[in-house]
């Protein structure tokens, strides 16, 4: 499944630089999906949606750092462990039940992001 960041975060932004997918983004800030990935321009998602890479897209929280579940492989690819919740002082970053996702699936996720 992907990471979630709750309301109990303190905006420390300890998390952002560790996501090896560019998939956090401070509050209120608009994201993309070339930020941080190998994509630009017309991309078709593994789930058969159309975007534009370079598009900005509409920030997902206002308030506080927040995580792209398109963009989240939980460091699967990269590392051991997802390193946001790893760093968190205040333990915020936290499995995502609305996204729940196998293994194999985040791992298709990083090579497709990456163009492995």
């Amino acid at each position: 499944m992907a990471i979630i960041i709750t309301d109990e975060c303190i905006n420390c932004g300890a998390c952002e630089p560790e996501c090896p997918n560019t998939a956090i983004y401070e509050g209120a800030d608009d994201w993309r999906y070339k930020d941080g990935t190998t994509l630009k321009g017309k991309v078709v998602l593994p789930d058969g949606t159309e975007v534009d890479a370079d598009e900005a897209q509409t920030p997902i929280s206002d308030e506080v750092y927040y995580i792209v579940p398109g963009k989240c492989t939980e460091c699967k690819g990269f590392h051991d462990e997802p390193q946001c919740a790893a760093v968190c002082p205040v333990d915020c970053c936290v499995p995502d039940e609305n996204h729940v996702e196998d293994e194999e699936t985040l791992l298709n996720r990083q090579a497709f992001l990456h163009n492995e």
